[in-house]
């Protein structure tokens, strides 16, 4: 009889047992995926301020690292090397010399992507083009507008060709010139934090700063990372999203005109200038979104692209083939209009159809 009893209470041990194991697996069903996968990936966010902007990064790290700390850190050498705000970068110190010899690892690299780029943009994209950005109110001056007989003076120093640059060292050709990296420092930003990242085994990732942006892997859905594209109004809202899109391991940068600008005397002053006129640009294309294997190269070419408009924009992309576009702009009747490259179509979706 004792033996059938404590037969009787395993058997009860065990069937509670499974009933709490079947329990708790309809419990997990029941969660949503995010929180399942939270639990197994770990999901860290970290955010702070650089380059007069801010910066936020999302991975997925099941041992839950936080590298805010070696972020910053990271992200105050670059600064260090290619802020124009920072007297004694290593920008600063060519800008007022001749010559300078590199002590960090950032000035060349971006030197050779902008040479790249400048080649490819047949001048478009020139980051010599810093006088007339000061000139026109846009570097750490402030802003004023100038008369035209200024800006004829400085067109002569806007030459990227006249930068000579080796893995130790860079040399100006004309004196007076004056390198200004803002329409590429960010991306590059990214892909320095991104490479850090990934040196720590950090495979899924989304690092943005100022809006620029690299994308590794999935986010802790399992799906691509997707981000959104403002609305290219002046007085538009931050969150008022235009489209959307989806990164399969690449990088995005948006250039656009419709918000960083000033008017003086009733005239509306851009931020992009042609280093070909040394004006602002002034044509339809309100917002130039690239897509790339790196951002440096997305940041660069949609700077680029603010000064050469829609049509040579479009043929550039069909030409090299290397990068996805997307573009909106205004036609000659005044009506928002947009083109999405082949590529990026499958990836671009419209929140308010």
């Amino acid at each position: 009889m004792r033996s059938n009893a404590n037969k009787n209470i395993i058997y009860s041990l065990i069937l509670l047992l499974l009933v709490a194991v079947v329990y708790l697996y309809r419990q997990n069903q029941q969660k949503p995926a995010e929180e399942i996968l939270e639990q197994t990936i770990g999901r860290v966010s970290i955010s702070g301020s650089t380059m007069g902007t801010t910066y936020r990064v999302v991975y997925m790290d099941a041992q839950e690292r936080d590298f805010k700390k070696e972020v910053d850190s990271l992200l105050l050498v670059f600064n260090q090397s290619l802020s124009t705000y920072i007297p004694e970068s290593e920008i600063s110190r060519f800008n007022n010399a001749d010559t300078l010899v590199f002590d960090l690892p950032y000035f060349y690299p971006v030197l050779q992507a902008s040479k790249e780029i400048y080649q490819k943009t047949e001048g478009a994209f020139d980051p010599t083009v810093g006088p007339l950005v000061n000139l026109w109110g846009f570097g750490p001056g402030g802003p004023q507008l100038k008369d035209s007989v200024n800006i004829q003076n400085m067109l002569s120093l806007v030459d990227y060709n006249s930068i000579v640059f080796d893995s130790n060292r860079v040399i100006k050709r004309k004196p007076g010139m004056y390198l200004d990296f803002s329409a590429v420092a960010k991306g590059y930003g990214v892909d320095v934090v991104s490479e850090y990242l990934a040196s720590k085994g950090i495979e899924n990732m989304l690092v943005e700063i100022g809006g620029e942006l690299s994308a590794k892997g999935v986010n802790e859905r399992g799906e691509l990372w997707k981000v959104g594209i403002n609305r290219p109004e002046e007085l538009g809202n931050a969150d008022d999203i235009f489209s959307i899109i989806a990164l399969d391991n690449q990088a995005m940068a948006t250039s656009g005109n419709y918000r960083n600008y000033y008017e003086a005397d009733g005239i509306k002053i851009s931020h992009t200038i042609n280093p070909a006129t040394g004006r602002p640009v002034k044509h339809g294309l309100l917002s130039a979104t690239v897509l790339a294997a790196n951002c440096m190269k997305a940041d660069a070419l949609a700077t680029g692209m603010m000064v050469m408009g829609v049509e040579k924009s479009i043929a550039l992309q069909q030409k090299e083939g290397d990068f996805e576009l997307f573009l909106i702009y205004n036609d000659e009747q005044g009506q928002l209009k947009t083109f999405a490259s082949e590529g990026l179509i499958p990836f671009l979706s419209f929140p308010h159809d």
